[in-house]
């Protein structure tokens, strides 16, 4: 799992292991409270790889909603 920080949120990069490869998933945290996880938002051979579309989940769920 990998996290930052973007724009006053807490975002976390989930890699989920499934045999050979890694489901990816974020989540979104504010003040200690989840405001929003995706679903499996695709698979990928490498962890790394699934953790960074979680976070760029994140990023773009942020943006959308806060109008950036």
């Amino acid at each position: 799992m990998q996290s930052a920080f973007y724009k006053s949120y807490s975002i976390w990069g989930h890699a989920i292991p499934e045999g050979d490869r890694y489901a990816a998933s974020g989540t979104i945290t504010r003040e200690s409270k989840v405001v929003d996880a995706s679903g499996v938002l695709g698979y990928f051979t490498a962890e790394e790889d699934a953790q960074m579309a979680g976070l760029a989940w994140a990023r773009a769920w942020i943006d959308r909603h806060n109008g950036s």
